[in-house]
């Protein structure tokens, strides 16, 4: 199938620059957290969430929802539940337009256990992190069962495990196109004979998926596993390069913290070129982040919060020389702030849908429409 860089869609409202799609304590839900994005083949741009409904932990009952927007993020539909898991947890929305113009969208499931628990070997197999995928013909109205991966996508040495969350990657460029690419980033046991029970930050790591045939079979990519305790990669973003190397940006639990980490694979995510490398020119509390390559060919985007200390300041950085190097763009506010998700609205126009809130970070998530030319 030939597809089109962008489909026709309504226009957006005039004077339209934000709407809020998720409002925490609303829709039976105590929380919304997560954000994901995805532009689909109609061009209607749908937008994904964990609800929580009972608590804003991270654990417990979470269903992934959704809301779609016709007019280019100004508005937005019915909320949607797209996946769920009992009084249990189905989140880390990892969605990606296929090039046969299905959405398709991988989550992660637990039972009703905690990241310490499972990290530490503690959660049988069934209650541990397992991965599943669903797809829509209908550009996200509808949605297929989920279907479970784990065998194809998890080591049988990793506990914990998370797919993104935001978007994944189509690519569109050299003799991989077509190919699906979801960051993701896993925790491994410890050796034999080690007193560690693998709850140390240390034992995170990162890896991609990948799949050729639209989402339907999935292998496992590059892996980073150094237990060295300067990098331990983990919720990992990804994008396209326009001569079609793929460049990854992760969050970093290793002593390096305070900086993202970042990697290139020139052979369609098979591959690192090298490991995971400190990126000292994005800096930040430990948080996830978000990375696209705009229709603009010389220039990258980076969102997430800048305070060094708290999450806060959620910012724009933007790079020129294919995120080798980065500098400050727009800030979207001084408050605070959390996830973060990029997407290109229309050919002139990136959406960022975050986390935000007077108070704190997860009172809304805001979806905020940003012309090419005012990233500055």
């Amino acid at each position: 199938m030939v597809w089109l860089p962008f489909a026709p869609a309504a226009s957006a409202t005039p004077g339209c620059a934000s709407s809020v799609p998720f409002t925490s304590g609303t829709e039976g839900y105590d929380t919304f957290r997560i954000p994901a994005v995805v532009r689909a083949a109609n061009g209607a741009l749908v937008a994904f969430a964990e609800g929580r409904r009972d608590s804003a932990g991270d654990s417990g009952a979470i269903q992934t929802v959704s809301r779609t927007s016709r007019d280019g993020g100004c508005t937005w539909g019915a909320l949607s539940v797209v996946d769920s898991n009992g009084d249990a947890t189905a989140g880390n929305p990892t969605p990606v337009l296929a090039r046969d113009g299905e959405l398709v969208l991988l989550t992660v499931h637990n039972g009703p256990v905690s990241e310490k628990q499972i990290m530490s070997g503690q959660a049988s197999a069934q209650d541990t992190r397992r991965v599943f995928v669903l797809r829509s013909k209908d550009n996200g109205r509808t949605w297929s069962p989920a279907r479970d991966i784990t065998a194809e996508a998890k080591l049988p040495g990793w506990r914990w495990y998370a797919t993104g969350p935001g978007h994944a990657t189509l690519l569109r460029h050299g003799r991989h196109a077509g190919r699906i690419i979801v960051p993701a980033n896993h925790s491994s046991s410890p050796p034999a004979g080690s007193a560690d029970v693998g709850t140390e930050a240390k034992y995170y790591g990162g890896h991609d998926l990948y799949s050729d045939d639209n989402g339907r079979t999935w292998h496992i990519g590059f892996t980073d596993d150094r237990t060295d305790g300067v990098v331990a990669a983990n919720e990992t973003t990804a994008t396209e390069l326009p001569d079609g190397t793929l460049y990854f940006s992760s969050r970093n639990q290793g002593s390096a913290a305070e900086h993202r980490v970042d990697g290139y694979s020139v052979d369609g995510g098979r591959t690192l070129v090298k490991p995971y490398q400190v990126q000292p020119a994005v800096s930040g509390t430990k948080v996830e982040g978000s990375v696209l390559q705009t229709t603009i060919p010389w220039l990258l985007v980076y969102s997430g919060p800048a305070d060094p200390a708290t999450r806060a300041v959620l910012q724009l950085r933007l790079s020129t020389d294919r995120g080798h190097t980065w500098r400050p763009g727009r800030t979207l506010t001084g408050g605070p702030a959390a996830y973060s998700d990029l997407v290109q609205a229309d050919p002139g126009t990136v959406g960022v849908l975050y986390e935000t809130g007077a108070a704190g970070p997860y009172e809304t998530i805001v979806f905020q429409r940003i012309p090419l030319g005012q990233v500055r």
